[in-house]
């Protein structure tokens, strides 16, 4: 099965301190999924997603899309849609403007997709662009990337300033994308709800490394909250990794990954939802050294 995208130790520095922005970047993401990647801010997503869309160059590593280097040329990046955070559009120009300059720049430009999507979306194709709402704004960027008729869409934070409604109306027509001309996504968001609404696949990214990557449903499977008597960090359920733990005077709560079943009695075991699943990875928890985990491809 082709990768969708493949890094290994992928480094990009910015600035007059050339600090890091990510670093030491190693993951692999097949295609035919929805990829929710999530992570706390300068956690490296939108580097990340830039390099992958080759806006950006890398200091170190590699970077592939879809077997090839994304700055290998016109033909590639034909292949790939990108829609970053600010949703950009050009306010004097119009729809009708952005549809034409779409047609000119993508050689597998689909003129009957985007005309159907304006006029379902109800937009006079005549109107400037910056006279139009943000949620209509992030509807005409994600017409244009589906419009190239990409393999591959790249959605850096495309709703994160748009109402719930304009959200959930953009995150329907994403899917309807998806179903009607199978596409590969990957999707960086801080909407858990989102995530959890879209995507089939779940990358955790935290200080540029991959905490956890994998099939979102068999994630969930194996991720557990384990409850019992207060007892000491290092004394978690034996045979399973422990990715968080939390102490009150009475009790002790680990965040669990296992692979075998949980048979211990004097635990309370309870299943995560995605939200607790991530946040389990975001936290910083000081009561026991987080060992680096294993990266897995899900295909």
């Amino acid at each position: 099965m082709t990768t969708a995208l493949r890094t290994h130790e992928l480094g990009k520095r910015y600035g007059r301190n050339r600090q890091w922005a990510l670093k030491d970047c190693t993951l692999e993401l097949p295609t035919g999924r929805v990829v929710g990647l999530v992570g706390p801010n300068g956690a490296g997503k939108s580097t990340l997603l830039g390099l992958a869309a080759g806006m950006l160059v890398p200091t170190a590593g590699r970077v592939e899309v879809l077997g090839e280097d994304p700055s290998s040329g016109a033909d590639h990046l034909a292949r790939v849609g990108y829609v970053s955070q600010d949703t950009p559009t050009y306010r004097g120009m119009s729809i009708a403007d952005h549809l034409r300059l779409g047609a000119k720049l993508n050689p597998r430009w689909d003129h009957g997709l985007v005309h159907e999507r304006i006029a379902r979306l109800s937009l006079d194709a005549r109107r400037r662009t910056g006279t139009l709402s943000g949620g209509q704004r992030a509807q005409i960027a994600l017409t244009l990337a589906i419009g190239k008729r990409p393999e591959l869409l790249i959605l850096d934070e495309p709703v994160a300033a748009l109402d719930p409604l304009a959200r959930r109306e953009f995150m329907q027509d994403l899917m309807e994308a998806v179903a009607e001309h199978d596409l590969t996504v990957v999707l960086s968001s801080h909407l858990v709800s989102d995530l959890e609404r879209a995507c089939d696949f779940l990358v955790v990214l935290v200080d540029s490394e991959v905490r956890v990557a994998g099939d979102l449903d068999d994630l969930l499977a194996s991720h557990r909250r384990m409850t019992g008597a207060r007892r000491p960090s290092d004394a978690a359920p034996a045979g399973h990794h422990v990715v968080t733990a939390s102490h009150t005077e009475r009790q002790s709560t680990f965040v669990v990954r296992t692979d075998g079943p949980l048979i211990d009695p004097s635990w309370d075991a309870t299943p995560l939802g995605l939200e607790d699943l991530v946040l389990a990875y975001l936290r910083n928890d000081a009561s026991y050294k987080r060992p680096r985990p294993t990266v897995e491809v899900v295909r």
